[in-house]
């Protein structure tokens, strides 16, 4: 549930990483970006019905620290509402492995950045390629809709979406749609309204992807503890989407190193919101303490 920020992006290749994935239909438009740099690099996974375009802003503010950084595009998704519908989240998260791997040919090492539902993506890859992942950063981590525009009554979907109408259903977003930054809002809404989900995301949720969602959540939250790779877990206090018990549900499980930074005035797209330039600091920060102690560990002793 996810809407990029509409920009022109300066100095971005597109990365068509089409035959990699899956064919993608008519509908669906290629977004996906690579900023060369450094050895270092960064996979940046977007959200359910995002784009990789709600994680450029970051993307460039890490190719500025001068890492590699590549923005995928997952499975199903910059096109319609049938196209993210032919998908499930085993694609969505071939789709990530298979970006993965073409960076990793790239790069020495690479660090894994998702936000929400990409959050969650980023922790299972980090199961499958435990050796490889060299760190998390996990942006408004996002295993259970439970935000406080979230309605109380929510439990009953899993009843109700396996009826004749839920099954055909499209849960509609609604305000603030993720964004405290009102302007940003207005300007996203504006172009998700008029069907641009290329660079704003779907207006809606189909209920077969809300039930994928709910299966990779099962299958993450129950190989946590598999999750070695040093993490970096920045949540909105505010997050309308997902509440706190996202990230700490998260810190308790995972085995390895972790950090949990609470931001103060944004909501749940925090990649875009008020706060877009402190999740980059805190993210050029983590990944240059654990790229200075992979060099460290693996520095001969001095006599």
């Amino acid at each position: 549930m996810r809407f990029g920020i509409l920009e022109t992006p300066e100095n971005i290749t597109l990365f068509n990483m089409s035959a990699a994935i899956r064919e993608r239909s008519p509908t669906q438009k290629e977004m996906s970006f690579l900023l060369p740099g450094n050895d270092t690099g960064v996979l940046l996974i977007h959200g359910l019905t995002g784009t990789p375009v709600e994680m450029r802003y970051v993307g460039k503010g890490l190719a500025r620290a001068g890492f590699t950084v590549y923005g995928a595009q997952l499975a199903g998704h910059c096109g319609t509402g049938d196209d993210l519908a032919a998908t499930g989240w085993h694609d969505w998260a071939e789709s990530a492995l298979a970006a993965f791997d073409h960076l990793r040919q790239r790069v020495q090492r690479v660090f894994v950045g998702g936000l929400s539902m990409g959050a969650i993506l980023a922790l299972h890859l980090a199961t499958r390629r435990r050796k490889d992942v060299e760190g998390l950063l996990l942006y408004g981590p996002t295993l259970k809709y439970d935000g406080w525009t979230i309605p109380w009554y929510s439990f009953l979907l899993k009843i109700l979406i396996n009826t004749p109408i839920g099954r055909n259903y499209t849960f509609m977003e609604k305000h603030p749609y993720g964004i405290k930054d009102e302007r940003l809002r207005k300007r996203i809404v504006h172009n998700m309204l008029a069907g641009n989900s290329a660079d704003a995301g779907l207006a809606g949720l189909p209920s077969f992807c809300l039930k994928q969602m709910w299966a990779l959540s099962e299958q993450v939250e129950s190989e946590l503890y598999r999750v070695q790779a040093p993490s970096l877990i920045l949540h909105a206090r505010e997050d309308d989407v997902a509440s706190l018990k996202n990230p700490i549900r998260i810190l308790q499980g995972i085995s390895g190193p972790a950090e949990l930074v609470l931001l103060n005035d944004s909501y749940h797209m925090i990649t875009v919101d008020r706060e877009r330039d402190q999740v980059v600091a805190r993210s050029v920060e983590h990944i240059n303490r654990y790229t200075r102690l992979a060099a460290d560990a693996k520095s001969p002793p001095t006599a």
